[in-house]
């Protein structure tokens, strides 16, 4: 390996890693999710890759992966720019480290070192899967591949973070994987503890977690967990719960299969149980517009099943709503406000009772009616709503019903008494709601589509 440039300043002497480090990795698994082949769209442009770096450094994220650059000239050629971005936010944010996924190749470890990475995040799969049906090496072999080159990347290139990763370390005897990350262990920062197929339970990774902070008791550990069986978020929660530092996330939990552990789902649920020393440095108000951003590159919603999501704040059935006009806290346990979800949605449909349809006639739409009234109004359009064409807005039926069937008039309001409104619950008002009195904080109706 050439070493003759002198080596560049190291940041990571100067950095001190907080309890949790999340290190990202939307730019390099996430790619690999097949949401971005379901509207053939494929990749993340580098457009793309620059606004969701940008993202990712504002709401606090210090460790970034990428692509190796040999994966391709694009992914070669993006190194440039997302340094470009990171360069540009170091003053306001800090510095944060690019690392780079390599194989156990020197030429994908002189391809990253070339491109300008902070680090390096090699990797070599060690289970009987791996070394029977993928690189075919047993486990000599893989100790010959990798310990060599590892040692000679830490003489030629201290600077660099390393980690070395077991891949499908789950599916990898204990004893197996002790062997290989011995040969290593002196020359590396961390090591990583990759679920790759999702195998793994809490309970497995609690004991695993112990039995290699026993072993390695200088070397930090870094958590990649796959959702196979729906475990990712928990597996993640109890590694960091057993001491594990280093986390790996994605935006909306995207990544080959089933994905792995959303970062703000991650960072949620650590709130939600008092582990703030946890949260240090994280934007939590930036969670939701964050997820948006995700949801908007792959051109679909914030998924239902992300906690940090409106879904989690929009209510349908009629008893919910009923509730929800009188205090939010009946269906909604959780701060979602202080992760950016700051509105709540009570959609207008054939589940919703009176009580929604009393305070949308006459609280947004001004229309002059009493409670009886109301009733008589909501066995109507219950009947009606679900004879829609998927064209027809359930809000329309609704005053349609109320002024052309029912003779309802509309209150007047001069426009000097419409500015003065704080707050208005239909799909027109962007800003965060105000308290509707004793207990009631309602954000918005809306419309099923």
């Amino acid at each position: 390996m050439n070493n003759s440039q002198p080596a560049p300043r190291s940041q990571k002497s100067f950095y001190q890693p907080r309890a949790l480090e999340i290190i990202d990795t939307t730019l390099r698994d996430g790619q690999q999710t097949s949401l971005l082949h379901d509207h053939y769209k494929y990749f993340f442009t580098r457009a793309d890759k620059e606004e969701i770096v940008r993202a990712l450094i504002i709401y606090g994220v210090k460790f970034v992966e990428l692509f190796a650059p040999v994966v391709s000239p694009q992914e070669r050629d993006d190194w440039q720019a997302i340094r470009a971005v990171r360069d540009s936010l170091i003053t306001q944010k800090g510095y944060t480290f690019l690392l780079a996924h390599v194989r156990c190749h020197l030429r994908d470890v002189e391809a990253a070192v070339e491109a300008g990475a902070d680090g390096l995040n090699m990797y070599i799969g060690t289970s009987a899967e791996s070394r029977h049906y993928n690189h075919g090496n047993d486990l000599d072999e893989i100790i010959a591949k990798a310990a060599p080159l590892i040692e000679e990347v830490r003489r030629d290139h201290p600077h660099l973070l390393l980690r070395f990763s077991g891949e499908d370390a789950f599916r990898t005897r204990l004893d197996d994987l002790f062997r290989v990350y011995d040969s290593v262990a002196p020359h590396v920062d961390r090591f990583g503890m990759p679920d790759t197929v999702g195998v793994a339970t809490p309970a497995a990774v609690a004991k695993r977690v112990a039995a290699m902070r026993e072993r390695y008791p200088n070397v930090e550990l870094e958590g990649h967990f796959h959702d196979d069986r729906g475990f990712a978020l928990y597996n993640a929660l109890e590694a960091a719960r057993c001491g594990m530092r280093y986390m790996n996330t994605t935006l909306l939990g995207i990544a080959e299969r089933s994905g792995i552990t959303s970062i703000t789902a991650l960072l949620f649920n650590l709130y939600l149980d008092r582990e703030f020393d946890k949260l240090e440095g994280y934007h939590l108000r930036g969670s939701y517009p964050i997820n948006v951003l995700a949801a908007d590159k792959l051109k679909m919603l914030v998924p239902p099943k992300e906690p940090v999501s409106l879904t989690n704040r929009t209510h349908t059935a009629g008893v919910h709503q009923s509730a929800m006009l009188n205090n939010a806290a009946v269906y909604e346990a959780h701060p979602l406000d202080l992760f950016g979800v700051t509105e709540a949605e009570i959609l207008l449909g054939p589940l919703s009772g009176w009580n929604a349809v009393h305070y949308f006639l006459k609280e947004i739409r001004y229309f002059q009616l009493d409670e009886a009234t109301a009733k008589e109004i909501a066995q109507v359009f219950k009947e009606r709503v679900y004879q829609l064409a998927p064209d027809v807005s359930p809000e329309q039926v609704l005053i349609n019903i109320a002024e052309k069937e029912f003779g309802l008039a509309r209150l007047e309001l001069p426009e000097s008494a419409r500015a003065q409104i704080v707050q208005r619950l239909d799909s027109t008002t962007p800003t965060r709601p105000a308290n509707l009195g004793a207990g009631v904080q309602l954000r918005r109706i809306a419309e099923i589509p």
